[in-house]
């Protein structure tokens, strides 16, 4: 094989490499794409204690296994009902959610064999607190978890003209109000976080 030939067929084995160099890449990136549409849907996630009582306003999350067309999410209404496909009114305020989904297991078994009902609070709406004074965002608030006088303090948004030095907590305790002083300074420095309060429903937090 002459010198002519042999460098014809050197040049057709290097581009030939980097055409498969740059395809590499791509094939790659259409990978992860491909993948992603394998996963299976998340399902909602309670914000809520197995013991909390659904209200009126709450957000809850229905699913019927293998039932698509009776999964929905639905607000519960100021009647403490929920509508829902085969059923039409169903009370849900005043039951935990085991409660209720078993109430719609028994309602459901009518219309579907087996059914097995899960029902999530994908939001708290009926649990409120109040803010008042000096804050960027005055009147209710709906309580998460476990929140605390500092975290609604946050969310709400602190005045420059507020008296940090005043701030204090109103609460309902049998039947009478109770005044409890926040210690707003040491609070933000990390220190008395004994009196970083964790919120009930109609707590009112003052911000002179």
């Amino acid at each position: 094989m002459n010198l002519k030939w042999i460098a014809v067929i050197a040049v057709f084995v290097m581009a030939s490499g980097v055409a498969l160099a740059q395809d590499a890449p791509a094939e790659a990136a259409v990978s992860p794409a491909s993948d992603s549409n394998t996963h299976a849907p998340v399902a909602p996630v309670s914000q809520v204690e197995p013991t909390y009582i659904i209200g009126p306003d709450d957000v809850l999350h229905i699913a019927v296994w293998k039932e698509t067309d009776l999964t929905a999410t639905e607000p519960v209404r100021a009647d403490g009902q929920i509508s829902l496909p085969l059923l039409n009114d169903v009370q849900a305020a005043g039951l935990t959610p085991m409660q209720l989904a078993d109430s719609l297991t028994a309602k459901l078994k009518k219309f579907v064999a087996d059914p097995h009902v899960t029902v999530v609070v994908t939001a708290i709406n009926s649990k409120k607190i109040y803010l008042l004074g000096e804050v960027a965002h005055t009147g209710s608030m709906a309580i998460t978890p476990n929140m605390t006088v500092m975290q609604a303090l946050a969310s709400a948004g602190i005045n420059q003209f507020a008296n940090t030095k005043r701030i204090y907590l109103l609460r309902n305790e049998n039947g009478k109000k109770q005044k409890y002083a926040v210690p707003y300074r040491k609070l933000i420095k990390g220190r008395d976080v004994d009196h970083d309060y964790t919120l009930q429903p109609g707590d009112t937090i003052v911000v002179p």
